[in-house]
């Protein structure tokens, strides 16, 4: 089983090249990776990714509109039967958990296997700061402001196909929609694992202030009209609980 591993940078320097190391200490033997560089004008990055065109992933380096402009632009390159992402400044958690998941599919009952994610402090990953459960899959959690950890998710490349990338009108929780439409709206089969995954930085966009946690709130609500549903009228106030908890439960 082929998987295709995507990373979407900018100005990343030597974050990048931590990313890349995790990705090229696994295991598994068919792993295709992709870098997706927005152009970066820092001669860290530019250093970075010259070390890194050695033929052991191929590197995209060009403008893009965004994270997930990026993240579609390694969807269309992607040519593995699984895929997930691993953003620049994050790693996965250990040699062996492409190994792991591709046991997992390999078993043939779902579409989207998911597992945890140690959410970490930016300028010591050593530091757990959030650990994000993704807990036994139900549908209806949906409703109660869940979702899996996007990072810490897998899924079939036949989805993407079936039921598109990205949806560029969502500039903060187009992750969120994506992952609405294929399990919400389009009931993909979808389980959890009880395996660590990934360990990523916090200070994504939907995090950054309350601002950004307000406009990716409404734009959760709006995921849920955009696919033709009426959102739960706590919706809004569920989704930051949840986030809240996950501290709790950092090691």
């Amino acid at each position: 089983m082929r998987f295709t591993l995507i990373t979407v940078c900018f100005k990343a320097g030597e974050e990048l090249a931590e990313t890349v190391a995790s990705v090229r200490a696994q295991t598994h033997p068919h792993i295709e990776h992709i870098i997706v560089d927005g152009a970066s004008p820092d001669a860290a990055t530019q250093a970075v990714l010259k070390r890194l065109d050695d033929g052991g992933s191929m590197i995209i380096s060009e403008p893009d509109t965004g994270v997930y402009d990026a993240m579609n632009k390694g969807l269309a390159r992607a040519t593995g039967d699984v895929i997930g992402f691993v953003n620049a400044g994050d790693m996965l958690e250990g040699p062996e958990v492409i190994a792991k998941l591709a046991a997992e599919f390999a078993k043939g009952d779902a579409d989207v296997i998911y597992g945890d994610a140690n959410m970490v402090d930016p300028q010591d990953i050593r530091k757990v700061r959030r650990f994000w459960k993704g807990g036994d899959y139900h549908r209806d959690n949906f409703r109660k402001g869940w979702m899996p950890p996007h990072l810490g998710t897998y899924i079939r490349r036949e989805a993407y196909q079936r039921f598109g990338g990205f949806d560029l009108r969502f500039r903060i929780a187009a992750d969120y929609e994506l992952m609405f439409r294929f399990l919400y709206t389009h009931r993909l089969r979808a389980r959890y694992v009880p395996l660590t995954i990934v360990r990523f930085r916090l200070g994504g966009a939907s995090n950054k202030s309350l601002t950004h946690v307000w406009k990716a709130n409404r734009e959760v609500v709006q995921a849920w009209r955009h696919n033709g549903f009426t959102p739960p009228p706590l919706l809004v106030v569920r989704k930051p609980l949840r986030k809240l908890a996950q501290y709790f439960g950092a090691s």
